[in-house]
C-alpha cells in the first residue's frame, strides 16, 4: 500500500517532464490521479502509463477551462485530496533570443572580454509578459482557487517554482518574476487555509532535464553545471519525490514553506 493510497490528486503540466514524473510518482503511491495538459496528446499518454488515472485537457491560463477541469476530477472520482500546480512554459521568441545572447556571452568569457549585451528586459513585449505571468502565476492562482472550493481537511496543495524565483535569472526576467510570485502566494494561502486543515508548499527546482531545456545551447548548460556543487542536472524523478515527500505523511507538518532541490546551485 502506498503512503497516499487512494487519495485524489490533479497534476497540471503533466505531459511531460517533471509533471510527468509527479504523475507517474503518485500514481505509484496509490493516488487516483488526473493527468491535466493542455497538449491532449501529452496528457493521454501520460494518463496511459497510470495504473489508475485519467488525462484532463485545459489551458491553466483560462480560469473557466481550469473550473471545468476540477470539477471533471471530482464528479469522476468524487473528491479532490492533491492539487500540484506544475503547468509552466519557457517563453517564445525572445526567451530563445535572450539565450542566444547568454551563449554568445559565455563564448566571448571564455576567449576575453565579453561584448554582448543580454538586453532581455527590454526586448519583452506586453504579450509575452503576460503570456508568461497567465500561465505560471495565474495558472496557480486559478488552479488553486478551484481545487480549494473541493477540498477538506488533510488536503495538500504543491505549486512549483524556480530557482529563478529564488535568485533571479537575468535572461528570462519574467519566468523569474511569474515564479517569484508562485513564492509570495504559497505563503500567504498557506496561512489563509491552515485553520481548514489544508496544506499548501512550494517546490523551486535548480536546472531539470526536462524538454523546457532542449533549446540551450551547450555553452550554457556547462557553464550552469560549474555552478552546481553535485556537478549535473537534476531528473524530474527527483523532483517527484520531492513532492511525494510534501503531500504524504511524512511532510504533514510543512506548510508555506518552499523546498528547493537544486543540486547546490543556491546554497545560503
Amino acid at each position: 500500500m502506498g503512503s497516499i493510497e487512494g487519495k485524489v490528486a490533479l497534476v497540471t503540466g503533466a505531459g511531460s517532464g517533471i509533471g510527468e514524473a509527479v504523475a507517474r510518482r503518485l500514481d505509484a503511491e496509490g493516488a487516483l490521479v488526473a493527468a491535466l495538459d493542455v497538449d491532449s496528446t501529452g496528457a493521454e499518454l501520460t494518463a496511459g502509463l497510470l495504473t489508475r488515472g485519467m488525462a484532463v485537457i485545459a489551458d491553466v491560463a483560462d480560469s473557466a477551462q481550469v473550473d471545468e477541469a476540477v470539477r471533471t476530477v471530482v464528479d469522476t472520482y468524487g473528491r479532490l485530496d492533491i492539487l500540484v500546480n506544475n503547468a509552466g512554459i519557457r517563453g517564445g521568441q525572445e526567451a530563445d533570443e535572450a539565450f542566444g545572447r547568454l551563449a554568445a556571452r559565455l563564448e566571448e568569457e571564455a576567449s576575453g572580454t565579453p561584448t554582448t549585451v543580454l538586453e532581455a528586459t527590454v526586448n519583452i513585449s506586453d504579450e509575452a509578459w503576460h503570456r508568461m505571468l497567465g500561465v505560471h502565476l495565474d495558472g496557480t492562482f486559478y488552479g488553486t482557487r478551484a481545487a480549494l472550493r473541493h477540498m477538506r481537511s488533510g488536503a495538500v496543495i504543491v505549486n512549483v517554482s524556480s530557482i529563478c524565483g529564488l535568485t533571479g535569472c537575468a535572461h528570462i526576467p519574467h519566468y523569474s518574476a511569474a515564479k517569484a510570485g508562485i513564492e509570495g502566494f504559497t505563503r500567504a494561502v498557506a496561512r489563509d487555509v491552515a485553520p481548514q486543515g489544508i496544506r499548501v508548499n512550494c517546490i523551486a527546482p535548480g536546472y531539470i532535464d526536462t524538454p523546457l531545456g532542449d533549446v540551450m545551447a551547450p555553452v550554457v548548460r556547462r557553464d550552469l553545471e560549474r555552478q552546481i556543487s553535485l556537478g549535473r542536472f537534476g531528473l524530474p524523478t527527483e523532483i517527484a519525490s520531492a513532492v511525494a515527500f510534501l503531500v504524504g505523511p511524512d511532510g504533514t507538518y510543512v506548510t508555506g514553506q518552499t523546498l528547493s532541490p537544486n543540486g547546490g546551485f543556491v546554497i545560503s
